[in-house]
Formats: structure tokens, C-alpha cells, sequence
């Protein structure tokens, strides 16, 4: 499996991340190619020394690091990074990496 990982640091505006996230950005989201699995986080992000600076968090799953970077060079990839500049304000960082389950 393979992950891309989407750290959405604190917007200027929740209420307008919640509804543009959960609205238009989610629908590109979930329409990207070779999508196994998406899942956020909810509530507060902590780290081990208390609050992290994250609002938000979102793992997105696929079958590998080459279903990732198909998934990204498609159309629907290009167009939910494009998308991006339209919600997250606080900026948004993003990591990709294999992943298994021990």
C-alpha cells in the first residue's frame, strides 16, 4: 500500500475550509484514480508536546507509490492540487510514502 498524506495547517477561516473541504474539494478528492481509501482526522491534533499546528489531516490510501503518482498526473490529480489555493489558507503540507501493516 501507499499513502499521500495532507496536513492542513490552521486556516484564517474554518467555518469557510469546513464547507469548501467537505463540499467541492472532497468530491475531486474521492474522484481521483486508484483511490482505496480516505480518511481525516476529527477534533484537536496533538503531538506529544500538546497542540500540534494542524487543523485537519487527511490519508489517502492506494495500491502503491506508482498508483500514487498515476493518481497525481491525472486529470482529477492535477485538478485537487490546483484546487488546493481555493480552501487552504493556512497552507497544507503533503508526504507520500509506502506503507504496510505489521
Amino acid at each position: 500500500m501507499a499513502k499521500i498524506i495532507a496536513m492542513y495547517k490552521t486556516p484564517k477561516d474554518t467555518a469557510a475550509f469546513d464547507s469548501y473541504y467537505f463540499g467541492p474539494h472532497m468530491k475531486l478528492a474521492k474522484a481521483v484514480p486508484g483511490l482505496k481509501e480516505y480518511e481525516i482526522t476529527r477534533g484537536p491534533i496533538m503531538s506529544l508536546s500538546g497542540p500540534a499546528p494542524y487543523y485537519l489531516i487527511a490519508v489517502l490510501t492506494f495500491d502503491s507509490m506508482q498508483s500514487v503518482a498515476s493518481a497525481l498526473a491525472s486529470p482529477q490529480g492535477q485538478a485537487v492540487a490546483t484546487d488546493l489555493d481555493n480552501f487552504a489558507s493556512g497552507g497544507v503540507d503533503i508526504l507520500m510514502a509506502e506503507s504496510e501493516t505489521i
